[in-house]
C-alpha cells in the first residue's frame, strides 16, 4: 500500500480523503491493522491500482493459489477430507494472501469438522469468521456462521440454534438472497432443531430447505437433506415417512456414487427399519454401511454404524456380537476423542452386561455413560440413559434405585424442576 501511495505521489491524508483518516492509513501501512474490502477498493481507486495489487503473493504471477483453492473446495464438497486437510495445510503454510486466507480457513475448518477434529475446526472457523467480518463479505460470513453452527451441533453446544439462526438472518440480509446458501443454512438450522429435540420445527425447516433449494440444489445436498429428514421422522415416530425420505436419499446418493454419504444414509435407513421391527431389512443396510465406511474417508461416522449394528444384534438376541460391536465403537471413539459416542457405547455395553446377568458390570457401564452425558450437557441422551437403567433396575427388583433414576430422568427432561429443587434446598439449608 505504501508503494502504491508513493508511486501516486499522495500523502497519507490525500490517500484516505473522503473515506479514512491519515492515522488509519498509517496503521494499515505499518501492519498494525487490516483494512476492510471497501477501504481497499477506495485506495485502489485513489492510486489507480487493481485491488489484486494489494492482495497478491510476493511470488507474483506464478502464484497458483486461486486454482488450488478451487481444488480444495471440490475436495471438501466430495467428502475427501483427508486430502482436503493436506492441501489446506499446505496452502496455509505457503502464506497465501490475506484476501484468500479466510476462504482457506473456512474450507479447512469444514474438513476438520467432517473428520471429528472439533478443536482444530473451531480455531480455523473463528479466524475465518473474523476475516469475513473485517472485509464485510456477507455471503462468506453467512457460510462461516453456518459452519460454526454445525460445529456447535457436533459438540452438543447450546449455541447451535442461535448460531444457525444468525447465519440464516445474515444470508437473508443479502440482496438478492442467494438461494443455494439459504437452502443450505435452512438445513443446518433444521439439524440444530433436531439436536435441541424440537422435532416439529426441524421437520418444517427441512421442508422449507427443500422448497427453497429445489431449483438450485445440487443432488448431493438434496440427498443429505432427505437423509436428515428421514432421521427426524424416525425420532418423531413417523416411520413410514422416515422410510420414504430415506429411500429418496439413497437413490440420489447412488446416482452420485457418494460412498461416504451412502454409508450414512444406509445407517439412517437401517435405524428406521429397526423401529418398524424389519430386522432383516435393517441387516442388509447395515452390512452395506459397514462395507462403505471401511472403504471411504468416514472414520468418524463408522463408530455410529458400529453402535447401530450392536443395537440390531441385541434385537436379534446375539449378545456376543452386540458386545463386540459396542467395544469396537468405544475403541474408535476413544481414539477420535468423541465423547458422545463413547458415552453411547457404554450404554450398549451396560445393556449387554445386563443380558449376561453381570449386574455389577452393567452398573459401572451405565454410571460411566451417565457421567459422560452429564459432562456434555446432552439432556435428551441423559434422560434416555437414566430411563433405560431404571427399567433394568426395576426388572432386577431394585425398586428404590430404579425410582432414583426415574427421578433423575424427570430432572433431565425438566431442568426448571431441578433448579427449583436446588433453590429450595439452599433456602432450607440457610
Amino acid at each position: 500500500m505504501k508503494q502504491a501511495r508513493l508511486e501516486s505521489g499522495l500523502s497519507l491524508a490525500q490517500l484516505g480523503k473522503g473515506h479514512v483518516t491519515a492515522p488509519a492509513i498509517y496503521l494499515i501501512e505499518t501492519g498494525r491493522t487490516r483494512p476492510s474490502l471497501p477501504t481497499l477498493e477506495h485506495i485502489a481507486r485513489r492510486t489507480g491500482k487493481p485491488v489484486e495489487f494489494f492482495l497478491a503473493e510476493s511470488g507474483g504471477s506464478s502464484d497458483d493459489t486461486p486454482s488450488r483453492i478451487i481444488e480444495l473446495e471440490a475436495l471438501v464438497a466430495d467428502g475427501r477430507n483427508a486430502e482436503a486437510i493436506a492441501l489446506g495445510r499446505s496452502l496455509l503454510d505457503r502464506s497465501a494472501s490475506a484476501f484468500r486466507l479466510g476462504r482457506i480457513r473456512l474450507m479447512l475448518g469444514q474438513a476438520y469438522l467432517a473428520t471429528g477434529e472439533l478443536d482444530r475446526a473451531a480455531g480455523l472457523l473463528e479466524e475465518a469468521r473474523a476475516h469475513f467480518e473485517a472485509i464485510s463479505d456477507g455471503v462468506m460470513l453467512a457460510e462461516c456462521l453456518g459452519a460454526l453452527a454445525a460445529l456447535a451441533i457436533s459438540s452438543h453446544s447450546n449455541d447451535a440454534v442461535p448460531l444457525a439462526e444468525s447465519a440464516l438472518a445474515a444470508c437473508r440480509r443479502l440482496k438478492p438472497v442467494p438461494a443455494p446458501t439459504e437452502a443450505r443454512l435452512l438445513g443446518v438450522l433444521a439439524s440444530a432443531y433436531v439436536a435441541a429435540n424440537d422435532l416439529d420445527r426441524a421437520a418444517a425447516t427441512h421442508q422449507d430447505a427443500i422448497a427453497v433449494g429445489s431449483s438450485v440444489f445440487e443432488l448431493r445436498r438434496l440427498a443429505r437433506i432427505y437423509g436428515e429428514l428421514a432421521a427426524t421422522y424416525r425420532a418423531a415416530g413417523e416411520l413410514d415417512a422416515g422410510v420414504r425420505h430415506g429411500m429418496r436419499s439413497l437413490t440420489l446418493l447412488e446416482v452420485l456414487r457418494d460412498r461416504a454419504g451412502l454409508a450414512r444414509a444406509e445407517n439412517n435407513l437401517a435405524l428406521v427399519l429397526m423401529g418398524r421391527k424389519d430386522f432383516a431389512g435393517a441387516r442388509l443396510h447395515l452390512d452395506r454401511a459397514l462395507e462403505l465406511s471401511s472403504e471411504s474417508d468416514l472414520e468418524f461416522g463408522r463408530s455410529q454404524i458400529l453402535l447401530s449394528t450392536s443395537e440390531l444384534a441385541m434385537h436379534e438376541g446375539d449378545v456376543a456380537l452386540a458386545e463386540d460391536r459396542a467395544e469396537e465403537a468405544l475403541r474408535l471413539a476413544e481414539r477420535l476423542e468423541d465423547g458422545a459416542t463413547m458415552a453411547e457405547a457404554h450404554v450398549w455395553l451396560g445393556r449387554t452386561a445386563d443380558r449376561r446377568g453381570e449386574h455389577e458390570r452393567a452398573d459401572r457401564e451405565f454410571e460411566v455413560a451417565i457421567r459422560g452425558f452429564e459432562a456434555l450437557e446432552m439432556r435428551e441422551r441423559l434422560l434416555q440413559a437414566h430411563g433405560v437403567f431404571a427399567e433394568i433396575l426395576e426388572r432386577r427388583g431394585e425398586l428404590n434405585r430404579a425410582y432414583g433414576h426415574m427421578k433423575q430422568a424427570l430432572r433431565a427432561s425438566r431442568p426448571e424442576l431441578l433448579r427449583r429443587e436446588q433453590a429450595e434446598e439452599r433456602i432450607n439449608t440457610a
